[in-house]
């Protein structure tokens, strides 16, 4: 990943993605103003009140009253004009927000699958949403007051200018050590909430991840050791958290000190000026100034604690960025093919690929497969037969050689007509939080119930299914729910066989099913391979033996390749991993 920082591109982007909302941000910055305005028009009218009252023998009440109601009339229209801007304000920031996770989430589309391999799941959703939440909570306590304060710190120093430029000076030269302050924690504060936001993420995958194998953790009696593993973690978590808390909640008690002395010494040069011979300081004007002085040092207090959310808002929007700024896969050429109507010839020529530049994992590898053909592909773990399927699909793209379907490199057609024009059945199954309908009919939403019950009745599923509280339109849960390994296997294998694709993957498609609904199965595979280039991918050898072709791979490359019989009768690596899995009677994955 790229490494964070805090510099000025974050906080560039954070504005640029405001340019959205010019007119909003507009209207809010008028209403600040507004409210500014109003705020600030109040102590004159209550020094004038105050001076209406203080010294005179016949206090003219109408005088007074007019200025209350002045008063309660700016008072109202404060409110009204601040409850607008907050409105303006949220469909800024969530508006925002929103836009920002849907560009996370179509740039997840485009990412390549080496991302998701190399990056933790926990870790994409926690960029998503935990860190998407805390830029909200900091881009809207910034809304909210950073506009006001900036416009109240200058419109009162302006009206205590213009009113007695002597008080006004000792604001000016007291107010730059509580900026130094906010500052100089500001900074500091930055990288303890940026890896309070890595913590976190971390913490989020690890229970990604136990909360989704939890039946292996408690198989295996690992409950105490992921206990302590989770502590840990949190520990660490709470202890980043305090720190960067601690650190950042230095800023209010110190702007608020220096706050009280701009304001005490605003009261000792005014009183010293109200009680001087000749002085023209009033008692109300004194009361105006102590409470522009009030509210001039206020703004500062809650700036600080914006900047203090700020640093955790851009550390977690840097994260986000960081995502947005992953290299894409390889766009589509704009001359790529588009392949229509495909007869399954395909062509390996000389390829080689690896996950990793200093590990080789395939090499050299030369095969011919003409269209109809059923091609098996076996060998130990770790030999390349997932990543051969693969580079078939195009997930990744080969280092050299090349891959071609009908004579045409697949590099140079669109991924969205070569992946449309292979069904893959997967050892592991993946099913959406929907209807079973709405499961089936994945590749081919527009498929009638007659096409979607036949390709249920195809792969043995329709049985079970009746079953079901109601029928093909209950609704699973996350990855199929309650059902077993073997029922959600048999939805996937219907998914394909309504959209009957001319090439197909099977990767262990039966391995989650019993042996007589593998019979079954079997020859509802057969009837489905007719005609369609077919790659099967298995560790039991006794469901390969009827197929065109059986590749042997070791260490990346063919070692043996024939029929069933053939590669028998040569005694060789296949016939030691067929009779090796019924020695002594037991079957074992090769």
């Amino acid at each position: 990943m790229k490494k964070l920082s805090f510099d000025r591109r974050t906080a560039s982007r954070v504005l640029a993605g405001l340019k959205h909302y010019r007119l909003a941000l507009l209207v809010s910055l008028l209403l600040a103003a507004a409210v500014v305005a109003l705020t600030l028009y109040i102590p004159l009218l209550t020094g004038d009140a105050i001076d209406g009252i203080i010294g005179k023998e016949n206090v003219d009440w109408s005088l007074v009253t007019g200025i209350c109601i002045r008063i309660g009339v700016c008072t109202l229209l404060s409110a009204l004009f601040q409850w607008v801007m907050n409105v303006i304000n949220n469909r800024i920031t969530y508006g925002m927000v929103r836009r920002l996770r849907r560009e996370t989430f179509e740039k997840l589309q485009r990412l390549p699958l080496s991302y998701l391999d190399q990056n933790g799941v926990g870790d994409v959703v926690s960029r998503m949403i935990t860190d998407v939440d805390q830029f909200t909570d900091g881009l809207l306590l910034g809304f909210a007051q950073f506009f006001t304060g900036l416009i109240t710190i200058l419109g009162t120093l302006v009206i205590m200018l213009v009113l007695r430029w002597q008080i006004a000076l000792v604001v000016i030269l007291i107010t730059p050590l509580s900026l130094f302050v906010s500052a100089f924690i500001a900074k500091r504060t930055y990288s303890l909430f940026r890896k309070q936001s890595e913590t976190r993420a971390e913490q989020t995958a690890m229970i990604d991840e136990y909360v989704g194998n939890h039946k292996v953790v408690v198989a295996f009696g690992r409950e105490d050791a992921v206990q302590a593993e989770f502590e840990e973690v949190n520990a660490r978590l709470g202890a980043c958290a305090l720190r960067a808390t601690f650190f950042s909640s230095l800023t209010n008690p110190s702007t608020r000190f220096v706050n009280n002395l701009v304001y005490a010494g605003v009261a000792l040069v005014g009183a010293f000026l109200c009680i001087s011979t000749g002085s023209t300081l009033s008692v109300g004007t004194l009361s105006v100034f102590l409470n522009y002085a009030n509210q001039y040092t206020k703004p500062f207090n809650e700036i600080s604690g914006v900047l203090t959310e700020l640093q955790n808002a851009l550390a977690c929007a840097g994260r986000v960025y960081a995502l947005l700024d992953e290299e894409e896969l390889t766009p589509d050429a704009p001359d790529a093919a588009v392949l229509t109507d495909p007869e399954g010839n395909v062509t390996l020529d000389n390829v080689a690929f690896s996950y990793t530049p200093e590990q080789d994992l395939i090499r050299d590898l030369s095969l011919e497969v003409k269209a109809g053909q059923r091609i098996a592909i076996v060998g130990p773990t770790g030999c390349g037969k997932t990543t051969l399927i693969n580079l078939l699909m195009r997930f990744y793209d080969v280092k050299a050689g090349a891959i071609r379907v009908d004579g045409i490199d697949v590099r140079n057609m669109t991924r969205n007509s070569l992946r449309s024009s292979y069904g893959m059945v997967l050892q592991d199954t993946w099913l959406r939080a929907a209807t079973v309908r709405e499961n089936i009919c994945l590749g081919k939403p527009d498929a009638t119930d007659e096409e979607m019950i036949a390709a249920a009745k195809a792969a043995h599923a329709h049985s079970f299914i009746k079953r079901l509280p109601q029928g093909y339109d209950t609704v699973l849960g996350e990855n199929g729910g309650s059902l077993s390994q073997g029922q959600k296997q048999l939805l996937c294998i219907a998914r394909v066989m309504l959209v009957l694709p001319p090439m197909l993957i099977l990767d262990e498609a039966t391995s989650s099913i019993d042996t007589r609904m593998e019979l079954k199965i079997r020859d509802a595979f057969a009837q489905m391979m007719q005609g369609r280039t077919s790659f099967i991918v298995a560790h039991r050898l006794s469901t390969i033996e009827s197929a065109d072709l059986i590749l042997v791979m070791r260490d990346g490359k063919i070692i043996e390749q024939g029929t069933h019989e053939e590669l028998l009768q040569k005694g060789g690596f296949y016939h030691h991993l067929y009779h090796s899995q019924f020695a002594n009677g037991v079957c074992e994955p090769a």
